[in-house]
């Protein structure tokens, strides 16, 4: 009974590497669907396994370790796949000349740096009330979600629109700033927004509150399409509450 106890939480984490494992293959398959599946079930796993751990009291330095080298693949493998696969149309061109490589592999420069951002979020204690830059399961949903919604759009669904089909290419350019954008917020200096609660007044959680109330009427208005602009709002709401969280 002791060991299911010490290691149901490392369990949970282990489900999270799968089902990041599983996802990352279908992304380079072009199953975008069933990747968007295990991110939703990884991202389950990985809020469970810490619940699990404080719940039964087990945590422990390897479950720590675990938890970051799963997160890895889950949340800094697929978002470099992600931009990856973005890129990938382009070849080797970008601002009209021809590089000597194709810039797709540009986009993995986002999976070295959530690597980055695991590493120091592992070695700082201030981190218990707010996220200290973007962390990786919010820069996985921003670029994954921004990849999805824009197959979805092509498509005709997924949107407000009803089954108009609207092709987005932003160009390499663009996508190349993204990423070099998205690679700084991941170990950024920019406190943001953790559900985690120090006290129950209302006063110490007005962030909380506007990013919930704010989140929920986007998700409505925009449904799936939503779900980037959502991490787009959290980021704004992070800023516009910088000295609230501490």
């Amino acid at each position: 009974m002791d060991f299911i106890k010490n290691n149901l939480a490392n369990a949970l984490t282990l489900a999270n590497l799968f089902a990041g494992c599983v996802g990352a293959i279908h992304l380079i398959l072009g199953d975008y669907q069933t990747t968007a599946i295990c991110l939703i079930l990884s991202s389950v796993f990985d809020f469970f396994d810490g619940f699990v751990a404080r719940a039964v009291k087990s945590n422990s330095t390897l479950g720590l370790q675990l938890d970051s080298l799963a997160d890895m693949v889950s949340f800094g493998l697929i978002p470099g796949l992600t931009m990856y696969k973005i890129l990938e149309p382009y070849g080797n061109i970008f601002l009209g000349a021809h590089l000597p490589f194709e810039i797709k592999y540009f986009g993995l420069l986002i999976t070295l740096f959530s690597c980055l951002r695991l590493a120091i979020f592992n070695l700082d204690e201030d981190q218990k009330y707010y996220f200290k830059g973007l962390n990786t399961p919010s820069n996985t949903v921003l670029i994954f979600g921004l990849y999805y919604s824009m197959n979805l759009l092509r498509e005709g669904t997924g949107n407000t629109f009803g089954s108009l089909s609207i092709n987005i290419d932003l160009g390499p350019e663009i996508w190349v700033l993204f990423t070099i954008l998205s690679s700084w917020l991941l170990i950024s200096p920019i406190k943001m927004i953790a559900m985690k609660f120090k006290s129950k007044a209302l006063k110490d959680n007005y962030p909380k509150v506007v990013l919930l109330v704010g989140g929920i009427a986007i998700l409505a208005i925009f449904q799936v399409v939503g779900i980037p602009l959502l991490v787009i709002y959290y980021i704004l709401v992070s800023l516009i509450f910088q000295k609230q969280l501490k």
